[in-house]
């Protein structure tokens, strides 16, 4: 008896063993797979059509070396200048250089990423994107920060763009604006309050532009309060930190099983935010039946959509809740951000903020801005394109290829990761001319269309082709307005303090923040 024992454990360790070697054997395989053998042949593929670009490193390709380039530029500021693509991307500004032309690549962990800078290419990929690429889907956890119209292809995005577009249209808008300007009523009392009168006050902006933008959201897109929008805010910003972070480790096919900690709270966050706008959703379709709210905001579109009960024609709850999760956070970050540097630049240069207080007096006098006189301020126009251009709240698009394309005279094969860069576009002398890096928004006097050389697409900081961002006559009317009400109160320079530090964290942040001197007028 004892024998058999002994014979039976004897066959379980063997067959264990021989379980394991299995196992281990299927690791490496797929490893030569997904990080050997398929870089380097989309590698010999790109060369042999004439690209440049870094070799690959096995396996992390160049997130260690732009890792460390970033560490080294964000450890101190940088001189006053619009010139920020080498602080802001400094690995991509110095691979540019390296190898020339408008189009070269570098490496994503395993994955090749071709920039392509030509301006002819970017207008023919975002022409056909909805049809010719995807947006890529390489970090899994992206799925718990972005989703809704923001990765959804083909039919469902159609979809969505159909059901949210009229809560963008002007006369939505002008719906919405008195709201708008409560919001922007209570940032103005705050700064009065803080900063008294006849004196000349230091003030970080930065967290009360992002305060107002939440504000808005919150209370005008979404018909909820400041309290409730501020709560999900918080939420995301510890998802970003999260998600950024797992955006510079190895990503390959399968490794999202891996549980680590990371991810088990990046997993966490998505499910309490999820709850939260959960219940303003519910408390928003019981205020609707009660006729104590109606449904003349993006919230109440996407419920109308939902109470079709139809699946071709309106949104899932889920759904619902993930296009109120993107909004939230890419509609304050653009807005806040867009404030945010203007007052900076306007702080840099004088001169455009005193005729900025000119127009808005000339059109406003002492009264508040009125949502007819925003489209009459020319000049406050001109200089939000301009900090919109140089930069701008996107300053990249990602584009994937799931089969065989052909971009210009170059055939690219499944796998590759296209990049559109805005932020370097943006900022080139050939679309642009030699002042591409000053501050000069005379540049947009006859409009978006006549701004620079190539007036077809030369400017897209808020994307181009089919899927051109719907929300930003929102961001600009934000704009317009507490910037009005600001220049009618105060004027502002560059505080001391101020250090000239901006910093890519999915949007251009000013990386110490925004310390101003305010004065009241």
């Amino acid at each position: 008896m004892g024998v058999g024992v002994v014979d039976v454990a004897a066959d379980l360790v063997w067959h264990l063993a021989w379980g394991v070697a299995g196992l281990l054997l299927l690791v490496a395989v797929w490893v030569f797979y997904f990080v050997w053998w398929t870089p380097r042949r989309l590698e010999r593929a790109l060369r042999a059509q004439g690209l440049d670009g870094t070799p690959y490193r096995f396996p992390r390709g160049d997130l260690e070396e732009s890792a460390r380039l970033d560490r080294e530029v964000q450890a101190k500021p940088m001189p006053l200048s619009n010139n920020i693509i080498p602080r802001v991307y400094p690995f991509s500004h110095r691979a540019m250089n390296r190898y020339g032309g408008k189009i070269y690549f570098t490496w994503v962990g395993p994955v090749p990423e071709v920039t392509i800078a030509d301006v002819g290419l970017v207008k023919q990929l975002l022409l056909n994107m909805s049809t010719d690429f995807e947006k890529p889907q390489l970090n899994p956890l992206g799925q718990f920060f972005f989703r809704g119209m923001f990765i959804y292809e083909g039919e469902k995005w159609a979809k969505h763009k159909r059901i949210m577009n009229p809560s963008f249209h002007m006369a939505k808008l002008k719906q919405m604006f008195p709201v708008f300007r409560t919001c922007c009523d209570d940032l103005i009392t705050k700064w009065e309050n803080t900063v008294g009168s006849g004196t000349c006050y230091e003030l970080d902006v930065w967290p009360d532009l992002q305060a107002y933008a939440i504000n808005v959201i919150s209370t005008a897109a979404l018909g909820t309060s400041y309290e409730e929008g501020r709560r999900v805010h918080q939420i995301q910003t510890q998802q970003l930190v999260h998600f950024v972070q797992a955006g510079q480790a190895l990503n390959i096919p399968g490794s999202e099983f891996l549980p680590t900690e990371g991810k088990k709270r990046i997993k966490t966050l998505n499910r309490e935010v999820g709850e939260l706008v959960r219940s303003i959703i519910k408390k928003r379709q019981e205020d609707i039946k009660s006729g104590k709210a109606s449904n003349n905001n993006l919230l109440g579109s996407l419920l109308e959509s939902m109470m079709k009960g139809s699946q071709q024609d309106g949104m899932t709850i889920e759904e619902v809740i993930e296009e109120c999760k993107l909004f939230y956070f890419a509609g304050q970050e653009t807005s806040a951000v867009l404030l945010t540097w203007t007052m900076i630049l306007l702080s840099m240069n004088p001169e455009w903020q005193d005729r900025a207080r000119e127009e808005v007096l000339r059109v406003f006098g002492e009264n508040k801005p009125d949502f007819d006189g925003l489209s009459r301020l020319k000049i406050v126009t001109m200089i939000l394109h301009e900090v919109l251009r140089l930069y701008p709240p996107l300053t990249y698009l990602p584009r994937y290829t799931y089969k065989t394309i052909k971009l210009g005279d170059v055939t690219y094969p499944p796998g590759v990761l296209l990049r559109l860069p805005i932020l370097f576009l943006n900022h080139d002398p050939e679309i642009w001319g030699e002042d591409a890096s000053e501050f000069n928004p005379e540049r947009f006097a006859q409009g978006v269309s006549n701004a620079c050389k190539n007036p077809q697409m030369g400017f897209f900081s808020f994307g181009g082709g089919p899927r051109i961002c719907i929300g930003q006559n929102f961001a600009l009317m934000e704009a317009k307005m507490a910037l009005s009400a600001i220049l009618q109160r105060f004027s502002f320079e560059l505080s001391p303090s101020y250090a000239h530090a901006p910093r890519i964290v999915l949007t251009i942040v000013p990386q110490y923040g925004a310390p101003l001197r305010l004065r009241r007028l």
